[in-house]
């Protein structure tokens, strides 16, 4: 009878054991299911410091930039785009703006050219001629620096975008540049026609500037 009693409780000790993995597992399984479901719930940023192609719940520069559908990931690649052409636009601007500055500073040479002509005739004779030097004003040089400043920050910015790695993203950057050159940029150059030129062919007078690179 004791054999009996002693192997019925060992019955039920090993009954309640597996009744309560089991029920530990269940809660154990839903609680993992749910923290899964947290992960996957959509309210999520997906950042990957590698190559990839996110578009629902990509997020840049902040969790407000958060793209919940595909219209707005569209719109966001159409605005990162033309981010970059206005950054090509502010390039040409500032570069137009010191072109101006110098046509200002030519129109006062001409201004004074009969009076240096005659002062040159007999000083500078065989030597050669005087060069009119000309500064900026504290207005002028302020522009120039603002304009420099926008280029700098649009530039940054837009290196920011890029170091997410999306391939859509960087796609756009690259188009954006594209448009922005072709629109802002048509190249315009005047050759004297009896201009000097060095031996390898290149004008002294008028050099072309050297495409720039990112914050440059």
């Amino acid at each position: 009878m004791s054999s009996s009693m002693t192997m019925s409780m060992s019955m039920s000790s090993m009954a309640s054991t597996a009744t309560s993995a089991a029920a530990a597992a269940t809660s154990s399984a839903a609680s993992g299911h749910d923290h899964g479901g947290m992960d996957m719930g959509g309210n999520s940023c997906k950042i990957n410091m590698l190559w990839n192609w996110y578009t629902i719940d990509a997020c840049f520069l902040s969790s407000s930039w958060h793209i919940r559908n595909n219209g707005m990931f569209a719109a966001s690649c159409i605005g990162i785009a033309a981010l970059v052409v206005a950054l090509e636009f502010c390039r040409r601007l500032g570069k137009e703006y010191d072109a101006f500055i110098v046509r200002q500073f030519k129109r006062n040479v001409n201004a004074r050219a009969a009076s240096v002509r005659a002062q040159a005739a007999g000083a500078y004779e065989g030597s050669e001629p005087p060069f009119a030097t000309f500064r900026a004003t504290p207005v002028q040089q302020f522009i120039r620096a603002v304009l420099h400043a926008v280029v700098f920050g649009l530039a940054y910015l837009i290196m920011l975008l890029a170091m997410y790695y999306n391939g859509y993203i960087i796609l756009s950057i690259v188009i954006g540049a594209g448009i922005g050159k072709f629109l802002c940029d048509w190249m315009i150059v005047k050759i004297p026609i009896f201009a000097q030129t060095d031996d390898s062919g290149k004008n002294i007078d008028h050099q072309i500037d050297e495409a720039s690179v990112c914050c440059g």
